[in-house]
This record gives structure tokens, C-alpha cells and sequence, in this order.
């Protein structure tokens, strides 16, 4: 029986599984928001926490413990520096994880993990394509083929001819 062992041990050795929380960890400080598995967001959520709580308190022994887990500089720094100040007001549940379903390769279930007190992203516009524009023939001898009166050059004759012959009829 398993009780009392709450240590998700996602089939590595403690090592691996220690090195990978870490990573996901600076992953989710760096960008925001990880797409992961459900199993690997569960398991990356407390110690993502955690480092959050050390960040609030943000004294030099603080620094240094979340320095000596994560691994990174930099994303300590973004840590303590942004990450920290703007969850200052919330007690706990630093993080969210949002299911995403399965994923098409071997079915395994997929979440994104995210900052509650994350920025929103700023939507971009999609740029509308130009109408009208014809692609460049990858083939160096599509100019002289068109040139000698080749079929698909015909064809496109046939078709604009035809809709000319409708229009009229109309």
C-alpha cells in the first residue's frame, strides 16, 4: 500500500525527476505558460509554488535555496523580480493547469500550466493575403513553356473565354 508516499514519481529515476521538475520549473518562469502532460503539470506544480513562496520572501537565503533547486540564474532572477511581486497579494495557488485533452500521437493527456497572475498575451491580428497574386514557377523553364503556348496557358484561355461568354449571356 501507498500511503503517505505523495511523491509522484513519474516513471525516472529520482535524479531525472528532480532535473526535469527543475527545467519545467524555469520553463513555466521563462515563458509563462508550459504545454505538458497532465501527469508532469501535476507533479511541476508544488515545487513551482514553492519557489514562488521563496520569492515572496525574497531574503538572500531565499535566493539562494531557489537558486540551488532550479539551477538557473536568470530565471531566479525573473523569479524574484517580476514572478514574486505579482502574486505579493495571493496566499497560495500561484498556478493554474488547464486541460487540454489527449494528444494524437500516443494519446496521452495534455494540460497547459500557467501563472494565475500571468499578463495576457496580446492577440495578434492576422494580416490579410493579397488576392490576386500568382505563385513563382520553381522550374527555370516555366517561362519559356508559357511562352510557346503551353496546355495550361490554353486552358486558362478556354476558362476566361467561358466566363466572358457567360457574362454576356446574362
Amino acid at each position: 500500500m501507498r500511503h503517505q508516499k505523495k511523491t509522484v514519481k513519474l516513471g525516472l529515476t529520482a535524479a531525472h525527476r528532480k532535473s526535469l521538475l527543475a527545467n519545467q520549473v524555469c520553463s513555466l518562469i521563462e515563458h509563462q505558460r508550459i504545454k505538458t502532460t497532465l501527469a508532469k503539470a501535476k507533479a511541476v506544480r508544488p515545487l513551482a509554488e514553492k519557489m514562488v513562496t521563496l520569492g515572496k520572501a525574497g531574503t538572500l537565503h531565499a535566493r539562494r535555496t531557489a537558486l540551488s533547486v532550479l539551477k538557473q540564474k536568470d530565471a531566479v532572477k525573473k523569479l524574484f523580480d517580476d514572478i514574486a511581486p505579482r502574486s505579493a497579494g495571493r496566499k497560495g495557488g500561484y498556478t493554474r493547469i488547464i486541460k487540454l485533452g489527449q494528444r494524437k500521437s500516443d494519446a496521452a493527456l495534455v494540460a497547459f500550466l500557467e501563472w494565475v497572475d500571468a499578463p495576457k498575451p496580446m492577440a495578434e491580428e492576422p494580416q490579410p493575403e493579397e488576392k490576386g497574386k500568382k505563385r513563382a514557377s520553381k522550374s527555370p523553364n516555366a517561362d519559356a513553356s508559357s511562352e510557346a503556348g503551353s496546355k495550361p496557358v490554353k486552358k486558362a484561355k478556354k476558362t476566361a473565354a467561358a466566363k466572358e461568354k457567360k457574362e454576356a449571356d446574362e
